[in-house]
């Protein structure tokens, strides 16, 4: 007999709360449209920031 592999688990980034890794699931990797929304407002809000490296060379050619 064919054995079935459970799918692969994650844990949700706003709760914690482990989530099956299936397309079935909308909200991926959050597990509910609660925790999705709650990470899309602290990106609104700028509590998550990309981090970005200044290139010295381009900002000395522009005051020239």
């Amino acid at each position: 007999m064919e054995e079935r592999k459970s799918p692969p688990q994650v844990a949700c980034p706003a709760c914690g709360k482990l989530v099956a890794w299936v397309p079935g699931n909308r909200y991926r990797p959050f597990c509910s449209e609660r925790c999705r929304q709650m990470d899309l407002g602290a990106w609104a809000a700028g509590e998550y920031r990309v981090a970005a490296v200044e290139d010295t060379d381009k900002l000395s050619d522009q005051e020239s």
